[in-house]
């Protein structure tokens, strides 16, 4: 890539539909090679649902969801979108969470990560019922979701989101959000 490594800066990808279910197996060490092929430094892997922290610059980054997709698609023959947030935005996510501010329990949150900003009036159109007792609040481009019950159990899903908002989603749980942004932070 052409970046140079004076103006690397840390980036998390987040990958759909990796290992989940017994489906879309990806092992680790073919998810780092398929980074480093596209250009990517310092390439770390956390668990294996695919996410991803490594360095690159801006311009670099920014080619590195297509390129990923491409190349899981190409070698292993499914699809598997990939989210990117620097590491700053990633960090943003982590101190700005509403539901933790109000005082939820940690081990109900997650993050529904969107590929995109949502237009206003889709958010608008959102069903604060849809799944009680889940409680979502909707900020840039994420979703943080309160599950009490378990995401097992909500109908607070990615495809609901990727519908209902017309982007691509992929959600984490709360602690795997902090794990990243404390890898990202190393990077």
């Amino acid at each position: 890539m052409a970046g140079t490594r004076e103006d690397d800066k840390s980036h998390v990808a987040l990958l759909r539909g990796v290992n989940v279910g017994g489906k879309h197996r990806l092992p680790m060490k073919d998810l780092v090679a398929i980074f480093e092929g596209a250009g990517c430094r310092d390439v770390r892997t956390y668990i294996q649902s695919g996410n991803v922290v490594f360095r690159a610059t801006q311009a670099d980054a920014s080619r590195v969801p297509g390129r990923v997709a491409r190349a899981v698609a190409d070698r292993l023959g499914f699809e598997a979108p990939v989210l990117l947030r620097t590491a700053a935005e990633l960090g943003d996510v982590a101190h700005g969470n509403p539901l933790l501010r109000s005082g939820a329990d940690p081990g109900t949150l997650h993050v529904l990560f969107l590929a995109d900003r949502p237009p206003r009036a889709k958010v608008a159109a959102l069903d604060p019922s849809r799944s009680p007792p889940d409680a979502f609040v909707v900020l840039g481009r994420e979703i943080y979701l309160r599950c009490p019950g378990g995401v097992a159990r909500t109908r607070l899903t990615t495809g609901w989101a990727d519908s209902t908002l017309g982007t691509t989603s992929t959600m984490r749980n709360w602690r795997t959000v902090l794990k990243l942004v404390e890898l990202a932070g190393e990077a």
